[in-house]
């Protein structure tokens, strides 16, 4: 069964955005290669400034030996129940123009909209996501043998739901905790700063 937890909105926005939550529970159950095209597929049509596109996934699943390994390692103690997901990732974003070799100032913002649209299309494939940031982030470039001209962005766990109850209390809890955000007079100001 699919895990819902719908956000407690205040206003009627999209039915995605609503249902798009981060799940503790994987199941190691394979993840067929159609699914992997279709998300990366939604990946692809992600704006970017300057059409740069500078996203980078670097993903292993479980049946990838010694490359998935390299990918677990990466993972602080807090998250080890990430090995459970078939699908491990980094993310990166290239940080230099490709046409000029300049800085790209918006290569992280474009992955994260990246990363947005890959988390709003898994639950149509009956797939679930967690976005992590607890993990070797400056280890990442030379365990996985990426270029430098790469910054790590995230670690992201795929793969489908499994039962919440088999997972250890602390992080049952966590997966129960009720769904919080700030209220939008924290974070938009009309016409002036506001703190």
């Amino acid at each position: 069964m699919y895990p819902e937890k719908p956000a407690p909105t205040q206003l009627p926005i999209l039915k995605p955005i609503i249902d798009r939550w981060s799940p503790l529970a994987f199941s190691p159950k394979k993840v067929e290669q159609e699914k992997i095209d279709l998300f990366f597929e939604a990946v692809r049509w992600a704006p970017s400034s300057f059409n740069e596109q500078p996203w980078r996934f670097l993903y292993a699943t479980r049946d990838d030996g010694d490359d998935r390994m390299k990918v677990e390692s990466l993972l602080v103690q807090g998250n080890k129940w990430a090995k459970e997901a078939y699908i491990l990732m980094v993310t990166f974003a290239k940080k230099t123009f490709a046409a000029n070799g300049k800085e790209n100032p918006h290569a992280l913002y474009d992955l994260g909209c990246a990363c947005g649209y890959l988390a709003l299309q898994l639950p149509s494939l009956g797939l679930i996501c967690h976005q992590m940031g607890g993990f070797l982030r400056d280890a990442s470039n030379k365990i996985l043998g990426v270029p430098s001209d790469y910054t790590a962005g995230t670690m992201i766990a795929i793969g489908y739901p499994a039962d919440p109850t088999l997972l250890p209390q602390e992080l049952l809890d966590r997966q129960n905790a009720p769904r919080e955000r700030m209220p939008r007079r924290e974070f938009a100001f009309r016409g002036k700063w506001s703190s």
